[in-house]
């Protein structure tokens, strides 16, 4: 087993949207809401960050409704003065575009969240963690989950697949 990076690692954490509705057939994709369930699932998380001291200095969200609805339910946990981005580009990125979007973090973002959908962050969270991705994160991302991820590097553009250390899966039903 890969040791943990040390100080003055980066940080990742990957959020998959919370559950969103499907009560609106007419609503297009990108602009479905969150379900009742997701709502709670949100609250939730972000009693978890509180209490797992999960502080990114950057988040970059997805435009899409039910991505921003998950960031507006978790923006009472984040830090005070966290930048935060919502990005077209994010809804539907896949991991190749993720990791792309990553390694252009600019310097002073140790820690980074992204809110985004399947596959593509299931994919990213799969290809960073390479052959030491735990069974929790092999088994699939439902909404509303969250991997965090740590780097030895220092630079968002010199990360590379395989080489992220998974700290946490959190997924909503046990919390």
């Amino acid at each position: 087993m890969r040791r943990p990076p040390t100080a003055g690692s980066l940080t990742l954490h990957l959020l998959r949207h919370a559950k969103s509705s499907w009560r609106q057939p007419e609503l297009s994709d990108a602009e479905r809401p969150l379900a009742p369930r997701g709502e709670r699932a949100a609250r939730k998380l972000a009693r978890e960050l509180e209490r797992e001291g999960i502080t990114p200095r950057l988040v970059l969200c997805s435009a899409a409704r039910r991505a921003r609805e998950t960031l507006d339910l978790l923006r009472p946990a984040l830090p005070a003065g966290v930048e935060i981005l919502v990005e077209e580009g994010l809804y539907g990125a896949g991991a190749e575009e993720l990791m792309e979007r990553l390694r252009d973090v600019p310097a002073g973002h140790g820690e980074v969240m992204v809110i985004g959908h399947n596959p593509g962050i299931h994919e990213v969270a799969l290809a960073l963690a390479g052959d030491t991705a735990p069974e929790p994160l092999r088994a699939g991302l439902p909404t509303g989950a969250l991997v965090s991820l740590r780097f030895g590097a220092t630079s968002w553009a010199r990360i590379v697949a395989g080489e992220g250390v998974v700290t946490r899966v959190l997924i909503p039903r046990d919390l």
